[in-house]
């Protein structure tokens, strides 16, 4: 009934919203004239410039449909090195979307950098990972976007845009295979149903066989299969007002995690393995246009049902084993005006949030896990009153609800001087999060006296009860500002240097997954072994927040066959949070607060048309970032560089077309060579295992005539190996191997004629 409220809700501010929007229609409805061009429609751009991406001061990479379908990009992984300094490693999960820029990330819990799919602000990092068909730009900002984008978004933000009805019509049909057992099919039709309205329905489905596997039982540990449908609705009922809605549902089933055993270098566990998700969103955009002033409206709902489950230890001993099931939905809402007055451009806004988060993440330990973890360690520091387990089993069950808010209003002024452009930011964003949380266990052991060796008897069989409800709270509030100078440079087309300094933020939270190893701690307490875990301790984590100081430049020649950016930056990080794995031997990771860390870097990136035939473009990033005061109360990483953080990013390709004249066999053929690189990766606080540097090559033709073009590509054509993620479990090294070289075709049909017409008069 709560959610059936929500929704009512949710449905009944749009309505008024777009009523209220609709009624600022300077023109009545009756004198609309049907036939008045729409010509390139877009509500994409709600908080940016009216100077454009490129005049902005930031360093920020475009990524538009062609280059998207010649790289084969379906997700923002696909967006990795080709944006210097911004790195998504491909491991674990589809819940697994770790993405890191200029040193800063996140493993767990609240992401970094912000996604945003047709407007709509995803609040979960976990539902980050889904495949998008029809992608019509992806742009990566860099460097914190607080100020407009909110705390998520304090080392970047991705928007991507998907293709419109009222731009495209016609039916889009794709068939991909390749190697690993993969394939791919998908289809969308884009109708213009009126002169301002248009609709596309999507789909897509992919599986893969996968690449690795699990020796233990002959299984593929990397398989996988989803899907998807997109329904997207653009509506102009006037010349000011758009309207757009897209809601979408992905599924997504994976059957294993290729985690490797350092010792063997084999992936080989006994319990099962998977992860599953279903996501669900919604997302209403409406903007009013005046002669100097806009007003728009973004309305979303989210839900995401998944399950995490996990043989934890990845070993064929049984240790214990992981099931995390979470249900969680949400509800954002932000209203932006900005308007103009001559040199003067402003902007404001109001964004509100509400998520509830409800979860079961029980740990059960299995007769190798009761035997190392617990029973061990009791019999180690009494072993003439030694213990044994009553059951095979030990379940530890953790619930939880998380219900979090939070409310934001920023600001910005920018004023045009000459050349020079002066903008100032401000954001004051309030947030509170709340943990119930309710810890069970129960289990009966056997205390044996061995006070008389030979005449062993039983001294007791004591019962464990543990049942600790809780509640804890936070509230967090921020003022985010940001400053920046542009300077349009005289001579060169579209060319600005610009330097900025803005403050970016992330919000704390709780450690979850640390429930598991409190629990077990204090069952040893009642078995007469010291805790260690105090709830209120281990559990919370405190915001992290940063200062970012940057200088660069967008250059660009006069026939825009030469685009160029370059930036370096500084960011100072106060306790930056990062994952960690207690140390000894333990079940659970942490979210820790590093005390200072500093990041200072450059990115340079290029794209030169040579001739009308040959174009080069390429991206490099490098990345210093390194604890300045780090003590986690053993040992002193100050100096060490920062885990999971790529020190370098490089991104090289050249891409070659040539056109046949009419009545050839085909109209176009286009081959395509580019480098991926990566590294250093540093796999932990102290430095001592790396990833060293690694490249990939990767390789494309496409063959196209009238509506249709196939691709032949390949990716990792030189089978390089390397490790895309490491960590260390109970004392254990894994790691996951990056993908091997593969191969595949694709092939696009696009009707665009077949609905160009609108079907109603």
């Amino acid at each position: 009934m709560q959610t059936f409220d929500t929704l009512t809700n949710f449905v009944t501010v749009n309505s008024l919203l777009l009523t209220a929007i609709l009624a600022l229609q300077s023109a009545p409805a009756d004198s609309v004239t049907m036939t008045v061009p729409l010509g390139e429609v877009s509500v994409t751009a709600i908080k940016s410039g009216r100077a454009g991406m490129d005049m902005s001061p930031v360093s920020a990479t475009m990524v538009g449909e062609s280059e998207a379908q010649r790289l084969g990009i379906i997700t923002m992984k696909g967006v990795s090195e080709i944006a210097p300094n911004f790195y998504i490693p491909d491991y674990g999960s589809r819940m697994t979307s770790s993405i890191y820029v200029r040193g800063i990330g996140a493993r767990i819990d609240q992401p970094s950098v912000g996604l945003c799919v047709d407007n709509v602000p995803f609040l979960n990092k976990d539902n980050y990972d889904f495949d998008l068909v029809d992608i019509e730009s992806i742009e990566v900002m860099r460097g914190p976007q607080s100020t407009l984008y909110g705390r998520n978004s304090m080392a970047g933000t991705v928007n991507v845009t998907t293709l419109s009805p009222l731009r495209r019509q016609g039916v889009r049909i794709l068939a991909e295979g390749g190697t690993g057992g993969t394939a791919r099919a998908a289809a969308g039709i884009y109708a213009r149903l009126l002169p301002r309205l248009g609709m596309s329905l999507t789909a897509d489905f992919h599986y893969t066989h996968g690449y690795f596997t699990n020796t233990y039982n002959n299984s593929r540990a990397d398989s996988e299969e989803g899907g998807s449908l997109r329904w997207k609705t653009s509506w102009r009922p006037s010349p000011s007002v758009m309207v757009e809605n897209t809601a979408a549902i992905t599924m997504s089933a994976q059957h294993g995690y290729p985690y490797a055993w350092e010792k063997t270098g084999t992936i080989a566990y006994n319990d099962t393995c998977f992860y599953r998700r279903t996501g669900i969103t919604d997302g209403l955009t409406v903007k009013w246009s005046g002669s100097n002033i806009s007003v728009s409206s973004i309305t979303s709902f989210q839900y995401i049902d998944d399950n995490m489950t996990l043989d934890q230890d990845f070993l064929t001993d049984s240790y214990f084993t992981l099931t995390q099931k979470r249900r969680e939905w949400a509800l954002t809402q932000d209203v932006v005006a900005k308007g103009t007055a001559g040199r003067y451009s402003w902007l404001a806004g109001l964004f509100g949030f509400y998520r509830h988060t409800g979860m079961d993440a029980p740990v059960t330990f299995k007769t190798d896990g009761i035997a190392n973890l617990i029973t061990g360690h009791r019999n180690e520091m009494n072993p003439v009153y030694p213990v044994t387990w009553d059951s095979d089993i030990f379940p530890l069950y953790s619930t939880f609800t998380m219900p979090s808010g939070g409310f934001a209003a920023y600001h910005r002024s920018s004023v045009e001087l000459g050349r020079f452009t002066l903008a100032a930011d401000l954001r004051l964003d309030i947030e509170h999060t709340r943990l119930d949380y309710l810890s069970q266990c129960h289990a009966t052991y056997t205390i044996h006296d061995l006070t008389d060796p030979g005449n062993p008897t039983v001294y007791s069989q004591p019962t464990i009860d543990i049942d600790n409800p809780g509640s804890l709270s936070r509230t967090f509030v921020q003022l985010l500002p940001k400053l920046s100078l542009t300077w349009r440079i005289p001579q060169l087309h579209r060319s600005i240097a610009y330097a900025s300094v803005a403050k970016g933020y992330k919000s704390g939270g709780y450690n979850t997954q640390m429930f598991s190893d409190v629990l077990q701690q204090q069952v040893m307490a009642q078995m007469g072994v010291t805790s260690k875990y105090d709830i209120s301790e281990i559990v919370s984590y405190d915001p992290e927040s940063s200062w970012n100081y940057e200088i660069g430049a967008h250059i660009s020649n006069k026939s825009g066959t030469l685009t160029a950016d370059a930036a370096l930056f500084w960011i100072e990080c106060r306790d930056q949070q990062l994952t960690m794995f207690p140390d000894g031997v333990t079940t659970g990771r942490i979210m820790a607060n590093a005390g200072r860390t500093r990041s200072r870097g450059v990115e340079l990136s290029a794209r030169w048309r040579i001739i009308r035939s040959i174009t080069m473009q390429g991206a490099w990033g490098y990345t210093d970032a390194r604890f300045t005061r780090f003590f986690n109360g053993i040992t002193d990483f100050s100096g060490c560089r920062v885990p999971y953080a790529p020190s370098n990013t490089l991104f090289a390709g050249a891409t070659w077309h040539h056109s046949f004249p009419g009545g050839s066999l085909i109209d176009r053929i286009e081959t395509n060579i580019n480098v991926r690189g990566i590294g250093d990766i540093w796999w932990d606080e102290a430095n001592t295992r790396r990833q060293p540097f690694y490249a990939q090559l990767g390789a494309s033709v496409r063959i196209s005539r009238g509506c249709w073009s196939i691709d032949i590509w390949g990716e990792n054509l030189t089978d390089t190996r390397f490790d895309t993620f490491s960590y260390i479990s109970i004392g254990n090294t894994f790691m996951q191997r990056g993908k091997p070289a593969r191969a595949g075709i694709t092939l696009r049909i696009a009707l665009e004629d077949l609905l160009n017409n609108p079907i109603f008069n």
